[in-house]
């Protein structure tokens, strides 16, 4: 990835917050790498370095500035557009694929060679990607000192190491001190207890139309799953066997604040890389707005909702029953269908609170069901059963790992889900940013509305093609007009 240098120095020299996220800066005479904003006094243009990622100044030698804070960046999603396999390379990276698995079968998943996936690493990241994923360990671990009280050995687990040594050696290297030498004294240390409870920031790069995230999803809670108040979301979640909760709100600085109760802290970073996918964080939202301003038809709507995002789902085959539920019916119709399915096969929280009683049923549980019993129609009820069986013969059947119209073939082989509903999983659940439901009644209805003339859904995916390759916000801003 080529960053040109006169330009990241002027962004440098004036601290232009429009930057933050996209490079960093390395510089040679101290070995530190920061942000565009750090205060810091500015460094001659000779003995800087700029760098597309944190993992690429990190393996290049430099080490994170204690005064601005890398880890605090918004993680921007600049691959995009860019190389469609980087970015889901990164999302399984964020979910945890290299924790328990090497490159290649990464590579696998992805369906290319290992060399090649190195190859595109570097081209677009400047690092490779153990190393991105060693560098999101680390930096997740001193988010964690710094606000939060863990104690280091809770803040090494939960940050993904496996070993306090392991953890002690990294940061002894990477900054040369002790990781406790790195949080400010005075308070005493607060174990996360046997509910694993931690409060983290989740950053991204403004603007946010967090009002719009919210009415989004609560018009699709499911009771006894979500709760939806009037500034936060909390819902109930499942992990390798082990439940939990989570509550998100707005904070101050451009950034959420996650309220995660989960007994296995090594779960947090799997945990947070399902938030941030459900709260579009490593979006762009100018470059988005700029692209589909392009179109005199949207730009009235993008101009009224500055960054309004893409929600995306926790979980893969909840979102695809959801689906499957809200086929040909309206949307809260759709919800209450999910509470009748959640009231009778969903597993009981073991404790429950304010209001999350249940987690969402497994694929098992409802493959075995009789579904027909909750009022569905049989050919509905025949396609949930087919996509939980699906399911259970494919674990990683809702990972984003081809091309868009590969997922699509790859999902409407399953009985029951057609081009809507493959598309409509593809936006929300694979973070595809050019999926495009055109059959949606509700993005007909909506443009109608914008040009006062009616739309089939060919000619709806016709005009889509200008919106290309960010489709799925343009999706997203017709329904909210709607």
């Amino acid at each position: 990835m080529d960053l040109d240098h006169q330009a990241c120095y002027r962004a440098v020299c004036v601290r232009d917050a429009r930057f933050d996220g996209r490079f960093f800066t390395g510089v040679t005479t101290t070995g530190i790498y920061c942000r565009p904003i750090c205060p810091a006094r500015t460094p001659r243009s000779e003995h800087v370095r700029f760098f597309p990622t944190a993992a690429a100044a990190q393996e290049a030698g430099f080490r994170p500035c204690l005064r601005c804070r890398p880890e605090t960046a918004p993680d921007l999603g600049a691959w995009r557009g860019t190389s469609n396999t980087v970015s889901r390379a990164l999302a399984l990276i964020e979910l945890g694929a290299l924790e328990e698995a090497p490159v290649d079968a990464l590579a696998l998943r992805l369906g290319v060679g290992e060399r090649h996936l190195r190859r595109l690493f570097r081209q677009h990241l400047g690092a490779s990607p153990v190393a991105v994923a060693q560098t999101r360990r680390v930096l997740l671990a001193k988010q964690l000192i710094h606000e939060t009280r863990l104690p280091m050995a809770e803040v090494a687990f939960a940050a993904g190491f496996g070993s306090i040594r392991r953890f002690n050696e990294t940061f002894l290297a990477l900054f040369g001190r002790s990781p406790l030498a790195l949080r400010r004294q005075g308070s005493r240390e607060v174990s996360a207890g046997p509910q694993g409870e931690i409060v983290l920031l989740l950053r991204y790069h403004p603007p946010y139309d967090w009002p719009a995230m919210l009415e989004f999803l609560r018009r699709r809670a499911i009771p006894g799953i979500e709760r939806v108040t009037a500034d936060g979301y909390a819902r109930s979640v499942q992990l390798d066997g082990v439940q939990g909760t989570v509550m998100v709100q707005p904070a101050a600085g451009n950034a959420l604040s996650a309220s995660v109760r989960f007994a296995k802290l090594s779960a947090l970073p799997a945990i947070i890389g399902r938030l941030r996918r459900v709260f579009d964080l490593a979006a762009d939202p100018l470059a988005i707005a700029a692209h589909l301003a392009k179109d005199p038809l949207l730009a009235p709507l993008v101009q009224a909702r500055p960054g309004l995002r893409v929600p995306g789902a926790w979980d893969g085959f909840e979102l695809a029953i959801r689906a499957v539920l809200g086929q040909q019916i309206t949307v809260s119709g759709a919800s209450r269908l999910a509470a009748r399915l959640v009231a009778a096969h969903g597993q009981p929280l073991r404790q429950p609170a304010d209001g999350l009683t249940h987690l969402f049923p497994q694929p098992a549980a409802l493959a075995a069901a009789e579904l027909t019993s909750l009022g569905l129609p049989h050919s509905r009820a025949a396609a949930l059963s087919a996509v939980a069986t699906a399911a259970l013969a494919d674990p990683h059947l809702f990972d984003a790992t081809g091309a868009l119209e590969d997922a699509v073939r790859r999902l409407r082989s399953i009985r029951g889900v057609g081009e809507w509903t493959a598309q409509y999983i593809a936006l929300r659940q694979l973070r595809e940013p050019d999926a495009f439901p055109a059959a949606d009644i509700g993005l007909i209805r909506a443009m109608a509305r914008q040009d006062g003339r009616g739309h089939s859904a060919a000619e709806l995916l016709d005009r889509a093609d200008r919106w290309r390759p960010w489709r799925a916000y343009a999706a997203q801003h017709l329904w909210a007009a709607a």
